[in-house]
Formats: structure tokens, sequence, C-alpha cells
């Protein structure tokens, strides 16, 4: 059939969709009783992979830090300072006999637990100024602790600070405290759980709420809900499964909690809507299941793929942390189909009629004339109302421009958790931060001790060095400044720097300093590693990579949209639209928890950066989530379109009829990314407030305004594609 000079397709004969909705409808009780099975099944497997989720670092594998720190463990048997007990004296200084006594006791304690690899204190390592506080009431131990993250931050360090933190030790003189990176994130990890248990508690009732609001019976707002569910119980089963093969991270449970609600929900929504659609237009209830899982089902079925399509391009990042999230996001689209197109439909063929809403009630849609006015009413101006719209998200998403990338630290703790209490000390109280030293370690023949103590004496001078100590000496400013621990710094096949940043520098700018160590001439081979040089090579890692990933992205979910439309120009269009989405989303990011803004009423520390791990992953997530939208709303216009071949009048009726059901999905699952705003964990919280602007800007004002207008500007050409790809939509495309 030929419109417009456009080849339009007719609708495929009823394919596997449609013998799959027969078929549920026929074996409804076997498929009720096989899902229940299952779930609980699955429950248990659930139960399994939520025990064996592991604590990722962040690591750049095969970077300059990472081979550093492999070298100073295999030569040198030395590395980064895992653990910092903060030690404080009970009267007068650390300097004071007793405390001098206590304070050597408790770094021989240290050394000698478990898992400890080597330890060492202000007290035995000849009193450097770095780990004595300027007012000499505190003083520093350090230790490293070899292992994975699970055996360190699960095993190790509670057994060891179990009995030396409680409170006062040493019979009274000192008081200790934990902090380091492995026992900051050890408190995040149940501080996040608690978050998201607590945002559970209100989100279920909350939406249970706005879906009877919604759909008006009982049942009809349970079954989203207990869809929701089963994609929740199914992708942790789906990940048990993953775990015999790759470490999945913690922080992948919370990511499989809010999604699995919201994709659970908003495919049910879908499907119950389009059951009660058939039932009005005068199906019998069984035909109306079938017809629902054919074209309901279809839609489900091409936004599933789109958001799993999304998240994968995570499994294109050498990263555990954030392959979690590719992981866990696959799973719960996975269950999600599931639950709509195979589980929901057998409960409506057995249990419709109390799906339906009641006699005299307004039918679904009804509020749809609405969206269909709006529509209407922007097909006349599109310029304005399109132009209006577009300048309003570039304003609201302008912050964006300002960002600022960096890396977390202990200010992702609320300011009550211990390991952040003790951090804050440290930061404030310390002339130098001897714990994040930079460790530059020789990767070949090393010359006499004056080239040693020459280049020592060069990274001295760097802006932001406190000291460096090395085998020639210790040095400050350019001069030595004392003889230091040579026999610390050398070692059979070469030696070792130590430089030490001050506390202003790792406030500001640690990355900077890396780069500045390493542009230093060096009398040797060296590699740099140690924390500052860790994050700043996890960042460039993750940068990198930025425009690699976000391109595909862009390429695979396009693909996906022309295989289900034909169209050229509509993926193009969505792409557009999803990014001038996201782009108010990650103004909001950057306005908020950047520039600090509204950090009080939030109740977290602004540090003035954002760490690129996290917007990566939101970007994927919500990227995928507008993909989801598009894909419902271009569904109904496209039905439409191929019946009457009237693209304005397609757009209309498309919107009446999807619109309500999207806005209010919208609303739902926004509202559950909502909640987790009242989070401990800046990264949670980060999570829950970014989703949330992305999901209800994408459900409102990119749906009801910006699709209208585009769609109206473009015409004709909405369905336009070059004779070849035509030919190829028609041999392998998924619209039907």
């Amino acid at each position: 059939m030929r419109i417009d000079g456009l080849v339009r397709q007719a609708p495929p004969a009823p394919a596997l969709l449609r013998r799959l909705g027969y078929t549920l409808v026929r074996r409804r009780r076997a498929v009720m009783v096989l899902s229940l099975l299952a779930t609980l099944g699955m429950g248990l497997l659930a139960a399994q992979a939520v025990a064996g989720f592991s604590l990722a670092r962040f690591e750049a594998p095969g970077s300059e830090s990472d081979r550093a720190a492999g070298e100073l463990a295999r030569r040198f048997g030395t590395g980064s300072v895992d653990l910092v007990l903060l030690v404080t004296a009970g009267k007068g200084d650390v300097d004071a006999p007793a405390v001098t006594a206590a304070g050597r006791e408790l770094t021989r304690k240290v050394a000698a637990a478990e898992g400890v690899a080597e330890a060492a204190s202000y007290w035995t390592r000849g009193n450097p100024v770095t780990l004595r506080s300027r007012d000499g009431r505190h003083a520093l131990v350090v230790a490293r602790i070899p292992g994975d993250a699970d055996t360190v931050r699960s095993r190790i360090l509670p057994a060891l600070l179990s009995g030396i933190t409680a409170g006062t030790a040493g019979g009274g003189v000192i008081e200790v405290r934990a902090g380091g990176g492995e026992e900051v994130f050890r408190q995040t990890v149940p501080l996040a759980r608690q978050d998201f248990v607590r945002a559970e508690l209100v989100i279920f009732p909350l939406a249970f709420v706005l879906l009877l609001f919604l759909l008006r019976r009982p049942l009809a707002a349970l079954l989203p809900l207990a869809a929701g569910v089963f994609a929740m119980v199914t992708a942790l089963a789906l990940l048990r499964g993953v775990l015999a093969f790759a470490d999945v991270s913690t922080f992948a449970l919370n990511l499989t909690l809010a999604m699995g609600l919201g994709l659970g929900i908003d495919y049910a929504l879908f499907v119950i809507s389009r059951f009660r659609e058939e039932v009005r237009a005068g199906h019998d209830l069984h035909e109306a299941v079938a017809l629902s899982v054919e074209r309901a089902g279809r839609t489900v079925v091409f936004s599933g793929v789109t958001v799993a399509a999304s998240m994968a391009v995570l499994l294109a990042l050498p990263f555990d942390f954030l392959r979690s999230f590719a992981y866990a996001g696959i799973a719960v689209v996975a269950g999600g189909v599931a639950g709509a197109v195979v589980v929901l439909p057998a409960i409506l063929a057995a249990a419709g009629h109390r799906v339906l809403p009641r006699p005299g009630r307004a039918p679904d849609g009804a509020s749809g004339g609405f969206w269909h006015r709006l529509a209407v009413r922007v097909m006349r101006r599109p310029v304005l109302y399109g132009g209006a719209a577009t300048l309003v998200l570039l304003l609201l998403g302008s912050p964006f421009l300002g960002l600022r990338f960096g890396v977390a630290d202990d200010r992702i703790l609320p300011a009550s958790a211990p390991a952040r209490q003790t951090q804050e000390v440290i930061r404030q109280e310390f002339p130098a931060e001897e714990t994040d030293a930079l460790q530059v370690v020789s990767a070949g023949p090393v010359a006499g001790a004056a080239e040693v103590g020459g280049y020592a004496a060069a990274l001295s001078r760097l802006p932001g060095v406190a000291q460096v100590d090395s085998a020639a000496g210790s040095f400050s400013r350019g001069a030595r400044v004392g003889d230091g621990e040579p026999a610390r710094f050398t070692g059979p096949e070469g030696t070792w720097l130590s430089v030490v940043p001050t506390a202003e520098l790792m406030e500001a700018d640690p990355v900077r300093l890396v780069e500045q160590v390493r542009s230093v001439r060096a009398p040797f081979a060296v590699l740099v590693g140690g924390y500052p040089a860790e994050l700043a090579d996890y960042r460039a890692s993750v940068v990198d990579r930025l425009p690699s990933v976000l391109g595909l992205m862009l390429a695979v979910t396009s693909v996906i949209l022309f295989l289900m439309t034909g169209s050229v120009l509509i993926p193009i269009k969505a792409m557009v639209l999803n990014l001038l989405g996201l782009a108010v989303m990650f103004g909001a990011l950057v306005w908020v928890y950047q520039d600090g803004n509204l950090s009080s009423l939030l109740g977290f520390t602004p540090t003035g950066s954002l760490d690129p791990g996290i917007p990566i992953l939101m970007f994927c997530v919500a990227y995928g989530l507008s993909m989801d939208y598009e894909v419902f709303v271009l569904s109904r216009i496209k039905e439409e379109y191929d019946r009457t071949g009237d693209t304005a009048a397609a757009v209309a009726a498309g919107m009446r009829r999807g619109a309500p059901i999207i806005t209010a999905a919208g609303a739902i699952l926004g509202l559950s990314f909502a909640v987790y705003a009242t989070a401990e964990v800046v990264f949670v919280q980060m999570l829950g407030v970014g989703m949330a602007v992305a999901i209800l800007v994408d459900a409102t004002v990119i749906r009801a305004i910006l699709v209208p207008a585009s769609m109206r500007l473009a015409g004709p050409a909405n369905w336009w594609a070059p004779p070849f790809l035509r030919r190829l939509h028609r041999r392998v495309g998924l619209s039907g």
C-alpha cells in the first residue's frame, strides 16, 4: 500500500504473540500454578544471590597505578594503606610516655592480626610529622590488608576492629577510631541497604494508592505490584546464575529493587490497559487477553529489548562495578517482560472480570481527551510549543555545562557515620595525607643515591607536596629534611619513593598532582601508583571510554527503533529528544550534587565534582527508560498510522490512547525513585533524584509536547526510508 508517496505496510497476520495469548488462555490454571511454583523456587535462588554479591572496588585493571601496585607488592612487600586508625590521647599529647607505650602496643596488635600484611604508626616510624596532628592530640596507625574487597571488608576488618575501636583502648589512655577507604565503603553497604529497605516500605503502599486511584479496582491495582515483585525475584534468581562466572556488586541489588518494581508496574499497566480497551471494543474476555498479548505484548517486548540493550552497553567497560548494573538491568527486563507477557495474561484470563472497571465508571482513557486536545493544540503551532519546551529544557539542563569529574570519598556517607567522622578529623587536623601518598616505583635499573636524592628533591618542589620520603632521605620544598627510613625504600631489584600530598591538595585536586608527578623527568624508568593515581587512572579509564560507550548505545537503540518502525527519521528524533531530557537530569545533578544547592535540605556534603561512574550508570538507565516510553507512544501512533495513513490523526489518537497510561506509569516510577532522595548514602540519593527528574520530564514535557510537535513538523518524512532500507525492513523488521 502506498500513501503520501511512501510505502506503508499493512499490519502482519496474527503470529507468535497471538498464538501465545490463546495458549495462555487455554492453559491459564496450569500457567498460574507453574508461575507460583517458579516464583517460590526463584525466591530461594534470589536469597542465595543476595548473599553472594561482592563489594567491588573502583579500579582500572592494567593501568599504570595497577602495575605499580603489583610491583610494590612483589618486589618490596608493601603497598597502599587500606586501614587508618585515628588515635587520640586521653590526656596530654601523643608524645606522653603512657600514650607512646599504648600506641606502640596498638601498632603491634594490628600488625599481628589475621590478614594484615604490615602496620606502622607515628611511634614506630621515627615520629614523622605527617602522622601527627598539628595540635599533638592525635596520631595515626596505618595498615595494609591485601586481598579482595569481600574478604577485607566482610571478614578481616570486622574481626580486627571489634576489639580495638570500642570506646577507649590501652587501659583508657587512648581512644581509637577507624577510617580509610576500605572502612568507608564497608560502612556504606549496610547504610545503602537500609536506605532501600526504608524506601521500599514507602513505595509499595504509595504505588498501590496511585494504582487504585488510576484503575479503580483492588485486584487491578495489586496485579502491577505483583508483576514488579515477580520482576525483582526473577532478576535476583538470574543474577544467582551470573555469580557463577562474574562478580556482581552489592549496589546492583539496589538497582534491581528500584527498576524491578518500576518496570514491572509499567509493563503490567500497559497490558491491563490494552485488555480493558479490547473488552470495550466488544471482544470477550479470552479474545481480549489474546489480543492484548499480541498488541501490548509486542510493545512490551520491544521496550524490554531497548532497555536491556541500553544496560548491556555497560558490559563494554572493564569495571566490575559498572558491569554489575548491566547484569542487573538485563535480568530485571527479563523478569518484567515474562511477568507482563506470560504470567499476567493467564491471571486476566482467569479473573479478568475483576480487573475491568465497575459498571457506570468512566472507561480507561477518558482522561485521554485532555491529551488528545493537547496534541491537537501542539500540532497546530508546533514551532511555538516545541520551541518553548526546548528552550525550557535547555535552560534546566544548562548547569551540565559546568560538570567536573572527581572521585568519591568519605563524604558519600552521612555526617553521623563513624568512618566519615574519622576522616573529617584527619582532613582538618593533619598537615599532610601520608595515607594517600603517591608511590613512585622504579621499573628498571636504578642510578646511585645522588640521582635518587635529586629526583626526590625535584618531586618535593611540586605544589601540594608536603614531603617526599626515599632511600636517599626525606625532602621538603627541595631540601633534605631528614634521614628517613632508607631500608624501607630499598629492595634487591630497585627502589621506590613516597610522595606525600598536603591535606589541602587532596581536598582540591589530587588528580592534578598525579599528572605533575608523572611529568617530572626521572633518572630511571618509574611507575606511579598509590591512591591518588588509582583515582586518576579510574577516572581516565571511564571518561576515555565515554564516547565509544555512548555511541554504541545510541546506535543499538536506533537500530531497534528502525526495526520497529521502518523509519530512518524516527530513531534520530527519538535520540535527540531523549538526550534533551537527559540533559535536564544531568543539569539537576550538577546543580544539586556538584554545586551543593539543596544540600542542607537533602542532607549531604557537596565535594565540587561528580564521580564519573555514577552519571554513566544513570545515563544508561535513564536512556533505556526514556526509550521505554518512546516505544510505548510510538507503538500506538504507528498502529493508527498503519490503519489510516494520516500522521496527524495517528499522533492525536496515539496520544489519546497511550499518553494517560504512559504519564501514570511515569509518575509511579518517578515517585518510586524520588523516595530514594531520603537516602543517607549520596550515591543512592543521586540515583533517586536524577532518575525521578529524568522520568517525570520524559513522561510529560517530552512525550506530551515535543513528540507531537516534532511528528507534525516532519509530516510524511516521519516514515521515510531509502528503498534498500525499506526492503531490509520488510525482510527483518520486527513490527509483527
